[in-house]
C-alpha cells in the first residue's frame, strides 16, 4: 500500500456475537455462544461486543445476556461490551458484570425511527440517563452512529449531518463513537468526506469505523480511515451480520480479513489467524453457511501466515 500511512497497530472490536446473531434466522444455544467467544479470546481479540440488552422480544437471538456473560471466561486484558438501549437495559447489564456498554442512534432520521421507533432527537434524549448513569458507576460508554455514509431510505447522506449527531454526542460525553456503514455503500472518496467532517470536533482516538461490506469496499475504506488517522475498527468473525431494516445490505467487514490486511501491512492487531479461522470454521459450523470472508475461504493447508510467508501448517 505505497503512500499510506499506517498506524503501528490497530485496536480490533469484535462484534460477530451481538451484531452478527442478532441477524440470524435461529437462536443459537447459549453455551454454544459461551465457547465461540471464549475461542475468540483465545485468538488475541481483547475488545468483544458480547451480546445485547434490549427487550428479550425485539431480539430473541440475544434473549440470554445475563446466562451468557455468565459463562464468558473473564481473562486479564479483556473487555466485554453489550448494546444498551434504556435504563433498563443498563441495569440488567451492570449486575452482568459489563464495564462497556453502547448506545445506539442514526445519522438519518428515517433509519432510526425503522429501526428503534422514535426520532433522532428522542434518541438522544434517552441517552442522557444511560450516559450519566453508566458514568457514574465507572462504566465506559461507546455510541454507535449508523447510515453515516448512505440510508436506505433517504439515500446519501450528508457529513454535515454525521458531524451534527457526533457533536451532541459529544455533548452528552460519550467516551468513544463507532461510525457506522450500515448499508455498505462507502468509497474511500465518501469515507474521506466523512472523517473530514466528523475529526474536525472528535478526536480521532474516540473514534471508530464500522463498515459493512455491501460492494467489496470495506478493506479499501479501513486503509482509508487510518491513513486518516483512526485506529479503532470494528468488524465480525466470517462477516456476519447485516441490518433486517436495510434491505439489501450485506455484512459486517470479517475480522480474518481485517487481520490478514493489517499484519500483512505491519500493523499490529495481537490476533492469531489461524485461531482465529478456527473460531470463524466453529460458528460457521453451528449457523450452517459458509463464512462471506475471502480469508476463510483459503484451504487451511495453503493458508499464508505470516502473510507473504510460507503456508501455515493448519491441516489440509
Amino acid at each position: 500500500m505505497t503512500g499510506v500511512r499506517f498506524p503501528a497497530a490497530v485496536r480490533l472490536v469484535e462484534v460477530g456475537p451481538r451484531d452478527g446473531l442478532q441477524n440470524e434466522t435461529g437462536f443459537v444455544p447459549t453455551a454454544v455462544k459461551a465457547r465461540w467467544i471464549g475461542m475468540l479470546v483465545d485468538a488475541g481479540l481483547r475488545e468483544i461486543e458480547a451480546t445485547s440488552f434490549v427487550a428479550p422480544a425485539r431480539v430473541p437471538q440475544l434473549a440470554d445476556a445475563e446466562a451468557l456473560m455468565a459463562l464468558l471466561p473473564v481473562t486479564p486484558g479483556v473487555r466485554y461490551a453489550a448494546l444498551v438501549p434504556n435504563e433498563q437495559g443498563l441495569e440488567r447489564a451492570r449486575h452482568a458484570g459489563l464495564e462497556t456498554v453502547a448506545v445506539f442512534t442514526a445519522a438519518s432520521e428515517s433509519f432510526t425511527r425503522h429501526n428503534i421507533g422514535c426520532g433522532i432527537d428522542e434518541s438522544l434524549a434517552r441517552f442522557v440517563p444511560v450516559v450519566r448513569e453508566s458514568h457514574r458507576r465507572g462504566l465506559r460508554v461507546r455510541a454507535y452512529v449508523s447510515t453515516v455514509i448512505g440510508c436506505p431510505y433517504e439515500g446519501p447522506v450528508r457529513p454535515e449531518r454525521v458531524r451534527e449527531v457526533c457533536a451532541r454526542l459529544l455533548e452528552l460525553s460519550v467516551d468513544e463513537i463507532s461510525l457506522g456503514d450500515t448499508i455498505g455503500v462507502g468509497t474511500p472518496a465518501s469515507t474521506l468526506a466523512l472523517l473530514r467532517a466528523v475529526g474536525d470536533i472528535v478526536a480521532l482516538n474516540r473514534l471508530a469505523v464500522h463498515f459493512h461490506d455491501t460492494y467489496g469496499t470495506a478493506l479499501a475504506n479501513i486503509c482509508t480511515a487510518l491513513d486518516h488517522g483512526v485506529t479503532t475498527v470494528d468488524c465480525a468473525t466470517g462477516g456476519l451480520g447485516g441490518c433486517p431494516y436495510a434491505p439489501g445490505a450485506r455484512g459486517n467487514v470479517a475480522t480474518e480479513d481485517v487481520v490478514y490486511l493489517l499484519e500483512g501491512s505491519g500493523v499490529r492487531t495481537g490476533v492469531d489467524l489461524p485461531r482465529l479461522l478456527e473460531a470463524v470454521d466453529f460458528i460457521a459450523a453451528v449457523l450452517g453457511h459458509a463464512p462471506r470472508s475471502r480469508t476463510a475461504q483459503v484451504p487451511r493447508g495453503r493458508l499464508w501466515w505470516p502473510p507473504g510467508g510460507t503456508p501455515s501448517p493448519t491441516g489440509d
